[in-house]
């Protein structure tokens, strides 16, 4: 359980053991530990008056308030104090994530708080060494363009990882010099909450940052709709962000949206099997399986499909799954109910139907009294346009397909509506160069599981959202572009109505 003394502003943590009071009140989110479906924290929901009420205090804090008004390096000396203070606060912070999203502690303390970290740096240290760009090709006038700040973002965060993916998008808004609202999901606003405490403490001007905690259809949908918010970033699912570009479009506002994934995982026989085997098994089952890019349809090539899918199915069995603050966990409990009772659901699916053969799992895992512990899933298919492979599930369970060679994984790969991401793992240099081009995915990763470069644009084709993440794409989200033209030297002007009639 977290510190006690945590002040996170008008949230309650009873104890453990204690019924929850207040689910008969709407406005109340009751939030359950997954590993043992006791209720351990109760946050109030902002009310749409609310919502509207913080977007004007946001453009109030935008309009005559310092911070844009700061310089680059002004505002990096906060960001980086906002970083060092999640550092200095790594463990509170590691605590509330596993508590909210059941990720396992190890991988919160190695990966989610120290990249929440980094993401302020970064956008500290890189944006201050941003310039304009000059033309003066006319030889009769110079052009400046400029960027500056949008005005009020709204950052919608997903509830699987929180504190990284609510900071990288946070942290690139301020740094532009513009003031956000912050909606976490209602599943998992508490590591938020603190990291905001903590960018107060860095000494962030009023009303700069603020959280608005609620469900998107309530709170979040005011906000999206409201005037003062010029610009919407989110990252979650298509369904979201379709409902999201119909509230945002009579205001004609920014959008970035980061959303589902299917992401076709190519294994040849050229791959190093051994590196090929422990990136796939990273690729589905860190972070619990429920990450929009993991590799959640392998596509093995036949020559080796027989050895790779029964190391890969014996190494499934033998993922430590259990409680998330065990270090020797490897695979906590679904993170709520609702997405533990939709597991079991895609679980039914592929018992029910000839298409399926279930190798491991698709079922509650054995061995626990309670919880949302969902037993790690491979089912193998040869139909790639089943619901299993075209639906995003988002959790520990993958589907394998045997293709025949590069073109049928590459035909099968673009089988489908989402395009984040795709992974290929060969040493065979013309293969990766021929996947590279063909897949219609936003990124490749070749030999290598998840990585990110902060630089680097991150986003997806077709049903996988609009925009991008990394440098350039917050960039273009989150400022305007001006040109300034002005004239190298005196102009000879028209003299319109200068002779009498």
């Amino acid at each position: 359980m977290p510190d006690p003394t945590f002040d996170m502003t008008r949230v309650k943590l009873p104890a453990p053991a204690k019924a929850p009071t207040c689910l008969s009140q709407p406005d109340v989110q009751t939030l359950i530990n997954a590993a043992t479906e006791a209720p351990y924290a109760h946050v109030p929901d902002l009310p749409a008056q609310g919502a509207e009420d913080m977007a004007v205090r946001a453009r109030a804090a935008f309009e005559g308030g310092p911070w844009r008004r700061m310089t680059p390096a002004e505002r990096g000396v906060i960001l980086r104090k906002m970083s060092a203070l999640v550092l200095a606060h790594a463990e509170e912070l590691a605590v509330l994530h596993t508590l909210e999203t059941a990720v396992p502690i190890g991988q919160a303390r190695g990966m989610h708080v120290p990249r929440t970290a980094e993401n302020f740096s970064f956008f500290a240290d890189i944006l201050t060494g941003l310039s304009g760009e000059t033309y003066d090709q006319s030889g009769r006038y110079l052009s400046i363009i400029t960027r500056e700040p949008v005005g009020v973002g709204l950052v919608i965060a997903p509830w699987n990882a929180p504190l990284v993916l609510s900071s990288m998008k946070l942290a690139a808004c301020i740094a532009l010099g513009n003031c956000c609202i912050v909606k976490p999901s209602e599943y998992a606003p508490l590591s938020v909450l603190r990291l905001c405490e903590l960018i107060q403490e860095a000494g962030m001007p009023p009303d700069v940052v603020q959280v608005a905690c609620g469900p998107g259809a309530t709170t979040g949908r005011a906000l999206v709709r409201h005037k003062d918010i010029d610009a919407v970033g989110l990252i979650g699912g298509t369904v979201t962000g379709r409902k999201i570009m119909a509230d945002a479009a009579d205001g004609l506002k920014k959008l970035g949206l980061e959303l589902g994934g299917k992401s076709a995982n190519i294994i040849l026989a050229s791959a190093d099997f051994d590196r090929a085997l422990d990136g796939a098994l990273a690729g589905i089952f860190a972070n619990n399986g429920e990450q929009c890019m993991a590799g959640s349809r392998i596509l093995v090539e036949d020559a080796i499909a027989d050895p790779f899918i029964e190391a890969f199915v014996a190494r499934t069995r033998n993922l430590r799954v259990g409680d998330p603050f065990d270090a020797a966990t490897e695979i906590g409990p679904i993170a709520f109910k609702a997405h533990y009772d939709r597991m079991l659901a895609f679980s039914e699916v592929a018992r029910a139907s000839d298409a399926y053969r279930v190798l491991v799992g698709a079922r509650r895992c054995e061995g626990f009294d309670a919880g949302y512990f969902f037993a790690p899933t491979v089912v193998e298919t040869n139909d790639n346009m089943s619901p299993l492979c075209q639906e995003e599930i988002f959790g520990p369970f993958v589907t394998i397909q045997r293709v025949r060679d590069l073109d049928d994984a590459l035909a099968r790969a673009n089988q489908s509506e989402f395009g984040l991401a795709s992974y290929v793992w060969s040493d065979d240099l013309p293969s990766v160069t021929r996947a590279r081009k063909a897949l219609r995915a936003g990124t490749v990763w070749v030999n290598t599981p998840m990585a990110r470069d902060l630089r680097a644009p991150f986003g997806g084709y077709k049903q996988s959202g609009l925009g991008r993440d990394g440098l350039p794409g917050s960039i273009d989200l989150f400022t305007e572009e001006k040109s300034t033209i002005i004239p190298d030297a005196p102009l000879s002007l028209p003299k319109f109505g200068a002779t009498p009639r």
